[in-house]
C-alpha cells in the first residue's frame, strides 16, 4: 500500500493478510411465494410446526459446536400466511410436501456435517500448533494469531494512530542491556599518554590529544574558576596543569622549533681550516675610505657613488699575496648609515679605522670605534691623507687616547699605519699589517659542510629580479642549494663574484651574488642551505608570520600606562611618506634618518618601502594616502610617470641622501604652528563718552603712551579686568579719519559692534606677530 503527502513524500506499507477458513452452514431456501390456496389451516400449522422443530434441532447443534464456529447460522424463520379465504390446489400441496421432505434431508445432513467438522476440527489441531511454531513473517513476527489483520488494509487503518510495536533491534537492545546488568563490569586501566603542547591549543584538541571527554575538562576549568566553552583557546601553561591532573605527561614546543637545528652542528677541529681574513673599512664621511679600498684593488669605485660617498656596502677581495687573500667591506660613513657600520662591524675579523690626517677624529670616527669595541674585533688604525697640507699625524694619535685607543708608536697595542690613497703610500705596509693580524687571531673555517653567512646587501634588478649579497662564513655555498635568507628563500641560479665573474661555488670568506630568490631579503638576515623547498617553506612562513604579528600589534597590547600617550598623539601632526630606494640598505638608512626629524608635534610615517622603481601601484597608493612619493637612486617607469600626472602626485628624486633629508626637514618645519607673540602698542584713557546718531558711542580719549593705530585689536579694561576685546572702528582726530595718533594727543575712538563705555575705561591697543617655526 503506498500513500502520498502533500510535501513530495510518500509512504510504502506492506502488509500480510491471513484468514481463517470457516466453514458456514447452508441457509435453507424456501420460496416465500408458496401457493397455499388448496391447505386447511390444520395442515399449514403442521407444517410450519415441523419445520421449527427441525429448526430446533440444527440450532442446539450449533450452539453444542460455537468453539468452532465463529458466528451462529442465522434463525430464519419461514412463517406461510394463512389466507382464511384462499384455496390450496392439490398439485401445490405435493409440491409442498416434497419441499419439506427435501428440507429435512438437509438438516440431517447438516447435522451430521457439522459433528464431522468438529472431529476433522480436532483432528487437524496439531498441525495448526505446528503452524503457529513455524518462524513468523517479518512483518507480524511479534504479533498473536488474534492480532493479525483479517481483512484488507486501507489507508484509513494504515494511518492508524494505535501504538505501534516494539521492533527487532530495540529488544535485541532491551536484551543487550539486560545482560550487561547481570554481568560484571571489567575495570579499565586508565591509560598515561605524552601530550605534545603548543603555545595555544583548543580544548577540544587538547581533549582528543588524551583521548578525554571535554566535557571532563570544562568541569576541570570550572573548579579553577574559568568558564570556558569547547572551542576556546587556552595557554600551554594551563592545558599543562589539565593535562597532569588527568594523569598524562606534557612534551611543550613551540612555534620556533621549526627552526631547530638549522644552523648545524659545531665542527670538530680536524674539520677546520685556515680561511681568509674579512676586514672592515670604517670611519668619518669624506675621510678618504672607500679612495684606500679603490688604491688597494686599483679599481675606482668612488666615482660611481652619487656625491663622491658612499651610500652602500661593498663586499670586495683582492690577492695580498699569491697565495693568501682579504675579503675587503666598505662601508658608508654618513651619520644616517649607523645600521649599515653595525652590520659591517658584526660580520667583520679586523676593523680598519681611517681618520683623515688634516681632519683628526670625528663624531662618525668615534662611533665606528664604538662599534668595534662592541663587536669585540681587533682595530688597525690608518692615518691618511698625510700628503696634503697641514697633516698632523700626532694630533690624531693624542685625540685617540680620548677615547681608549692607544697606538703602538705610544706604547700601545693598537696597531697603526700612516698611508696616502691618493699617492699610494704605504699599502704594502698596511696588507702585511693585515696579515700579521689575522694570523694571531688564528681564523679557521669548516669549508666541507652546506654554506651559511650574512646578507651583506639586497637590491631588486628589472632583468635579474631580486639580488643579494652575501658573505659566506662557514662551509661551501653551489649553485643549486636552496637556502633560506630571513624571510625570504629560493634557490641559488647563479653566482657571481665580486668583480663580476660567474662562479660555481663560494668557499668561506667570499663575497658574491645570489640570484633566484623569491623576494628580496633584508640587509644583515642569516643565510642557510637547507635540505629541501619544504623545509624552506616552513621556515619562511614562520617567520614571515612572526614578523606580520608584530607589525600589526599583537604582540603590543595596549595598556593603561601608554593609553594617555595614544591620546596625546591623536594631535601630532604626521609628514605621510612612500620611499622608494635601490638597495635595503638605503630604505634603513633614510628611515633612520626620516624618523629622527620628528619632534612632539610633527613626525615622519613612512606607510610603504620598498627597493626597487616607482611603479603604478606606488603612485595609486600616494594618491589615496595624500602621501608625498620619495625615490632613491630609482626612477619612475612610463607607466607610473602618466599615473603620477593624471593624480597630480609629485614623485621626488634623489641621489644624495643630505639633499632628502633637507628638504623633509624644510617640510616637516612647515607643518610646525608658528608661535604667536602679541605686542603692546600703546594706551588711552577715555576723557568723555558722546554719542553720535548713525554712529554710536564715540571714547573721547587722550593717548597715554605709545601709539593708536587704525584698524589694530583693542582690548577695554575697566578697573584693571578685561571687559572686550575686539577691533577698532574708526580713528579720528579734529573730525578727521587719521591711520595713528601719537602719545598725549587727543582722539576720538569707537569699537566695532560694541557700546558699553564709560568714562575712566582704559583703551589697550595691540597686535599679534605670527613667527615660523623650524624643526
Amino acid at each position: 500500500l503506498r500513500s502520498n503527502f502533500t510535501s513530495n513524500r510518500s509512504n510504502t506499507v506492506v502488509v500480510e493478510t491471513k484468514r481463517k477458513r470457516v466453514t458456514r452452514p447452508q441457509t435453507p431456501f424456501f420460496n416465500d411465494k408458496v401457493e397455499n390456496k388448496d391447505l386447511t389451516n390444520q395442515e399449514i400449522d403442521a407444517r410450519n410446526q415441523a419445520i421449527i422443530d427441525s429448526k430446533n434441532i440444527v440450532d442446539s447443534n450449533i450452539d453444542s459446536k460455537d468453539e468452532v464456529l465463529d458466528k451462529q447460522v442465522p434463525k430464519d424463520t419461514i412463517v406461510i400466511q394463512n389466507t382464511e379465504t384462499a384455496s390450496v390446489p392439490k398439485e401445490t400441496i405435493n409440491q409442498n410436501e416434497s419441499a419439506l421432505e427435501k428440507k429435512e434431508n438437509e438438516n440431517i445432513r447438516k447435522n451430521k456435517k457439522v459433528t464431522d467438522s468438529s472431529a476433522i476440527e480436532t483432528y487437524k489441531k496439531p498441525d495448526e500448533d505446528d503452524e503457529e511454531n513455524k518462524p513468523a513473517n517479518k512483518f507480524t513476527r511479534f504479533r498473536s494469531q488474534e492480532e493479525r489483520r483479517q481483512t484488507k488494509l486501507t489507508v484509513t487503518s494504515a494511518l492508524d494512530d494505535t501504538p505501534r510495536q516494539r521492533s527487532l533491534a530495540s529488544i535485541r537492545r532491551r536484551r543487550e542491556r539486560e545482560r550487561r546488568q547481570h554481568t560484571t563490569p571489567i575495570p579499565t586501566q586508565k591509560i598515561s599518554r605524552e601530550i605534545i603542547l603548543p603555545e595555544v591549543i583548543t580544548i577540544q584538541e587538547l581533549a582528543n590529544r588524551m583521548a578525554e571527554r571535554a566535557v571532563d575538562l570544562i568541569k576541570l576549568l570550572m573548579k579553577q574558576g574559568q568558564m570556558n566553552k569547547i572551542t576556546d583557546i587556552i595557554d600551554a601553561d594551563t592545558a599543562q596543569l589539565i593535562a597532569e591532573e588527568l594523569g598524562h605527561t606534557v612534551k611543550r614546543v613551540s612555534e620556533a622549533d621549526v627552526e631547530d637545528g638549522l644552523e648545524g652542528i659545531d665542527d670538530t677541529d680536524e674539520q677546520l681550516m685556515i680561511r681568509p681574513p674579512v676586514v672592515t673599512i670604517m670611519g668619518h664621511v669624506d675621510h678618504g675610505k672607500t679612495s684606500l679600498l679603490d688604491s688597494l684593488r686599483k679599481s675606482s669605485v668612488v666615482t660611481t657613488e652619487a656625491g663622491g660617498i658612499t651610500q652602500h656596502i661593498g663586499a670586495y677581495q683582492l690577492n695580498a699575496n699569491t697565495d693568501k687573500c682579504i675579503t675587503f667591506i666598505d662601508t658608508p660613513g654618513h651619520a644616517a648609515f649607523t645600521s649599515m657600520r653595525s652590520r659591517g662591524a658584526k660580520v667583520t675579523d679586523i676593523v680598519i679605522v681611517v681618520v683623515a690626517a688634516n681632519d683628526g677624529v670625528m663624531p662618525q670616527t668615534i662611533e665606528a670605534i664604538n662599534h668595534s669595541k662592541e663587536a669585540k674585533v681587533p682595530i688597525i688604525i690608518a692615518i691618511n691623507k698625510i700628503d696634503l697640507e697641514g697633516a698632523d699625524p700626532n694630533k690624531v694619535r693624542n685625540e685617540l687616547l680620548q677615547h681608549d685607543i692607544v697606538v703602538e708608536s705610544m706604547g700601545g697595542d693598537t696597531l697603526e699605519v700612516e698611508v696616502s690613497a691618493t699617492k699610494k703610500l704605504n699599502l704594502d705596509k698596511l696588507l702585511e699589517i693585515i696579515l700579521l693580524q689575522s694570523e694571531v687571531i688564528e681564523l679557521k673555517a669548516n669549508p666541507s659542510r652546506s654554506g651559511d653567512g650574512v646578507v651583506i646587501e639586497s637590491s631588486l634588478d628589472k632583468g635579474k629580479g631580486p639580488i643579494a649579497t652575501v658573505l659566506v662564513q662557514r662551509g661551501t655555498l653551489n649553485i643549486g642549494d636552496i637556502v633560506v635568507l630571513g624571510s625570504s628563500w629560493g634557490k641559488v641560479r647563479a653566482l657571481t663574484s665580486d668583480s663580476g665573474l660567474s662562479i660555481s661555488n663560494a668557499k668561506p670568506s667570499d663575497p658574491v651574488e645570489i640570484l633566484g630568490l623569491n623576494s628580496v631579503p633584508d640587509a644583515g638576515d642569516k643565510f642557510t642551505v637547507v635540505n629541501n623547498e619544504a623545509r624552506a617553506r616552513e621556515i619562511t612562513e614562520y617567520r614571515l608570520r612572526k614578523t606580520k604579528n608584530y607589525s600589526s600589534g599583537i604582540t603590543n597590547k595596549i595598556t593603561l600606562e601608554n593609553m594617555m600617550g595614544q591620546i596625546k598623539d591623536k594631535d601630532l601632526k604626521e609628514l605621510t611618506v612612500i620611499l622608494k630606494a635601490d638597495m635595503q640598505g638605503s630604505i634603513e638608512a633614510i628611515s633612520a634618518a626620516l624618523n629622527e626629524l620628528g619632534s612632539e608635534e610633527v613626525s615622519v610615517r613612512i606607510i610603504h618601502g620598498a627597493v626597487g622603481a616607482v611603479s603604478e601601484s606606488d603612485v595609486t597608493l600616494a594618491a589615496a594616502s595624500n602621501a608625498i612619493l620619495l625615490a632613491f637612486n630609482v626612477r619612475p617607469n612610463n607607466n607610473a610617470k602618466l599615473q603620477a600626472q593624471k593624480d597630480e602626485i609629485e614623485i621626488r628624486q634623489y641621489s644624495i641622501i643630505y639633499n632628502l633629508i633637507d628638504e623633509i626637514k624644510l617640510a616637516l618645519s612647515g607643518l610646525l604652528d608658528p608661535t604667536i607673540n602679541e605686542k603692546t602698542i600703546g594706551n588711552a584713557k577715555i576723557q568723555e563718552v558722546f554719542y553720535i546718531s548713525k554712529v554710536g558711542k564715540v571714547a573721547g580719549c587722550i593717548v597715554t603712551d605709545g601709539l593708536i593705530r587704525n584698524k589694530e585689536n583693542l582690548r577695554l579694561i575697566r578697573d584693571n579686568i578685561v571687559i572686550h576685546e575686539g577691533k577698532l572702528s574708526s580713528l579720528k582726530r579734529f573730525q578727521e579719519e587719521v591711520k595713528e595718533v601719537q602719545v598725549n594727543q587727543e582722539c576720538g575712538i569707537s569699537f566695532q559692534n560694541y557700546q558699553d563705555l564709560k568714562d575712566g575705561d582704559v583703551i589697550e591697543c595691540y597686535e599679534i606677530e605670527t613667527i615660523e617655526r623650524t624643526l
